[in-house]
């Protein structure tokens, strides 16, 4: 039998494998995105309504208190409409 029509070349699996991981990775990705809009927000919010004052100094306080963060973390998180921008800056992500 001779077929002189175009080959069929199968994809290895370990390169599906990995293009499988690779999508998965840029899904979470994403996701972690969009939390860290959303938190960045709500951390506004909080610092805009006072949420903090109830016996710390500033929402940076209340941010390193209750959450864990550093304090030149907590500072950035509230300051202001920047944040998100920086933050989309340094994940790569761009302004939103």
């Amino acid at each position: 039998m001779n077929f002189s029509g175009p080959r069929f070349v199968p994809t290895h699996p370990n390169i599906v494998e990995l293009d499988r991981i690779g999508d998965e990775i840029a899904e979470l990705s994403a996701h972690l995105d969009a939390a860290i809009a959303r938190l960045l927000d709500l951390i506004r919010e909080f610092d805009a309504r006072g949420g903090w004052n109830n016996g710390f100094l500033s929402c940076a306080h209340w941010l390193c208190y209750r959450v864990g963060l550093e304090m030149g973390a907590a500072r950035a998180c509230a300051c202001g409409p920047l944040t998100r921008r920086a933050a989309a800056a340094g994940s790569g992500a761009g302004a939103r």
